[in-house]
This record gives C-alpha cells, sequence and structure tokens, in this order.
C-alpha cells in the first residue's frame, strides 16, 4: 500500500513537473519497539500508544471507564505519559482521564479547547491542575517524538461549531509503518483536511466517530490508503455502530478490519515495517466468501472494484452503486479491478 502510495506521487512528479513530497522514512534502532493498544472501553475511545519506553495516552473512555483506565496503565507500567491527547470534549472520549491521571504523571496534555462547560471537562483540568498542568491547543503542522516515533498534529484546519469536528488529528509514525488517529471528525472536517493538503496516508487507521455513517467517506479513504482500520465501538450500542455503510466503504477499500465489541482490547505492533496485531478475544468477522459458479460480477461504481456476487462488500452495497458484469473481462474493460479479499477469478461464460 505505502509502495502504491510513493507510485502515485512519482506519477504527479512527471505529470507536473513539481517535486512531490515523498515521506523519509526513519529506520528504528536496534532494540526499537512500538504499540498501539486500542483499550476496549465500549462505545467509547481509548488508546495507548508506547514507543522505547515512553507514552501517549489517546483518549480515555468515559467517566466510567476510570478504573479501567489506571488498571491498564498500571497493567503496561505506564506510570509517567510524555503526552495526554483529549481529542475533543465528549464524555466518551475525556471521561476516564483523570483515573489516568491518578495512576501517571503526565508532561503535555493536549486539547483543542481550554475551557468547557461540563463537570467531566472541569474534573479533567482539576486532576491536571494537580500535577501543576494545563492543557495546551495545538497546530496543523506541530510535530513531537515520542521514542523513536514522531507525531504530527493534522487537525483541526478550521474552527467548527460541532465539537465532533473539532477533533485533534495526528499521524504517528514509525519507520515505514503509521497510525492515524481522528476523534469523532465528521465529513465536513474530512474534506477540509482533504483540501489543506495533509499527508494522511497511514498503514493503519482509527475509524473516525466510532464507525459512524458520518465519517470515512470514501475521498478520505481513498486518501489514507490503510491496510487496517480499528473500530472502538461498543456492542450492541444504540447508535447502530459501526455502520453498514461504514463498512461498506471499507470493504470497498479492501481494508483488514479490527473491533473491539468483538475483539475486545486490540494491540497493534511494528517492526518499523510491518504491523501485526494481537486480540484479546477470537475474531468473529466474516471470511471471504467463495465463488459461486457461473454468476458474474457485481461492480461498484464507487470504489471501482468488481466481486464476486457472495462477497461480503455485495450485501452492503447501495443499489445505486452496483453494476453488473457478465465476464471478468467486461469488468476490466470498464475500468474496473478486482477485489482482493473475494479474489474474483475467470467464470465460465
Amino acid at each position: 500500500m505505502k509502495q502504491k502510495f510513493l507510485s502515485l506521487l512519482l506519477l504527479l512528479t512527471l505529470l507536473t513537473g513539481c517535486a512531490a513530497p515523498v515521506p523519509a522514512y526513519q529506520a528504528p534502532e536496534e532494540g526499537s519497539s512500538f504499540a498501539v493498544h486500542y483499550i476496549d472501553v465500549g462505545q467509547a475511545d481509548a488508546a495507548l500508544v508506547e514507543c522505547d519506553g515512553h507514552y501517549m495516552l489517546i483518549d480515555g473512555g468515559n467517566a466510567a471507564d476510570s478504573d479501567l483506565i489506571y488498571s491498564y496503565l498500571e497493567q503496561q507500567g505506564a506510570s509517567h505519559l510524555d503526552y495526554m491527547v483529549a481529542t475533543h470534549i465528549h464524555e466518551d472520549h475525556i471521561g476516564g482521564l483523570p483515573g489516568a491521571l491518578h495512576y501517571a504523571t503526565v508532561d503535555t496534555a493536549l486539547c483543542p479547547v481550554t475551557q468547557g462547560t461540563t463537570q467531566v471537562f472541569d474534573n479533567l483540568v482539576k486532576y491536571l491542575s494537580a500535577q501543576d498542568k494545563s492543557l495546551t491547543v495545538p497546530a496543523p503542522g506541530d510535530t513531537f517524538d515520542l521514542g523513536s516515533a514522531q507525531v504530527e498534529i493534522l487537525g483541526p484546519v478550521k474552527d467548527y461549531s460541532d465539537a465532533n469536528n473539532t477533533s485533534i488529528v495526528l499521524r504517528v509514525d514509525y519507520g515505514q509503518t503509521s497510525f492515524l488517529f481522528t476523534g469523532d471528525m465528521e465529513r465536513e472536517a474530512e474534506e477540509d483536511l482533504l483540501q489543506s493538503g495533509a499527508a494522511l496516508e497511514a498503514t493503519v487507521l482509527k475509524v473516525g466517530h466510532h464507525g459512524s455513517e458520518t465519517s470515512t467517506s470514501y475521498p478520505f479513504l481513498r486518501q489514507v490508503m490503510p491496510e487496517y482500520a480499528v473500530i472502538s465501538v461498543g456492542t450492541d450500542n444504540s447508535y447502530g455502530h459501526p455502520s453498514q455503510d461504514t463498512l461498506s466503504r471499507l470493504r470497498d477499500a479492501e481494508v483488514q478490519v479490527y473491533r473491539t465489541d468483538l475483539q475486545g482490547t486490540i494491540v497493534a505492533q511494528s517492526d518499523g515495517t510491518t504491523v501485526t496485531f494481537q486480540t484479546e478475544k477470537q475474531s468473529s468477522l466474516p471470511t471471504n466468501p467463495t465463488q459461486p459458479a457461473g454468476e458474474g460480477y457485481v461492480g461498484n461504481s464507487n470504489s471501482m472494484k468488481f466481486h464476486l456476487p457472495s462477497c461480503s462488500s455485495v450485501l452492503d452495497m447501495s443499489p445505486d452503486n452496483q453494476v453488473l458484469f457478465d465476464t471478468r473481462e467486461q469488468a476490466i474493460q470498464a475500468g474496473y479491478s478486482p477485489c482482493q479479499r473475494c479474489k474474483p477469478r475467470r467464470v465460465g461464460r
């Protein structure tokens, strides 16, 4: 996936005569380590990033998750946080951060605002004040190191009235792998971020807004080009997250999806080149279907991929986006490429 991105940058350079910026990867030193813990906090968000014994906590779940966050940090030995990121002020993201501050000291706490109107926000400020710390509002383009990993703030790039769109967006680079966090950012802010030219490409995407239909649009996915996605979401939640539309878009983009509601806490480890995953529970996500004989193919006019009729992507595909092909050759001649999940082979027609 990264090679595809670099090839596109080279093509852009040849077509425009401009030198497109190619990411400069810094190889991890021998003995370096990196992991992201997507903590299962139900219908909420919390992730612990660890690199070479340095820690960054991104969100902390609901207030009821304070004990869980305390215990998880204790289990990982994360008694000091280089950074704490409150992506935005909703309770399901900042409510459990006081639990972290009960256990760990923190150097820098980032938040899109420094003032709020809720008791949950006041509690966060109070426990930070007990450590003589206050909230800092980062700006797009800010960078800092976390061990041998590099972190860049990408958004928000505008002011918004909707707190979801004020979410801090950041990318963590470790060697040739990268991890994108978007809080609850929705389509309006996604579009603005795309227009800003931010470097969004990532190996792993933390899916925005718990997999809501209002986030993770096709244009955004095309720019990020993730190989993997993690959805932090509660079992049988009242919001219907993750949306079937979002899951369909991820399938069309051939992204391997992990979900906390099905797999519990998810740990992604990187050696600087590849990312491997460990899950708390066995996955119950669907496997790839087998090909039915002689039933042609179904194309998706949004993703320009074609699928077997039994592919799970087809089940969630909007009828308006479906294009039927009798043969594989017809699909390819129409500009469609084969889905890499169901891997449609030639059929006898």
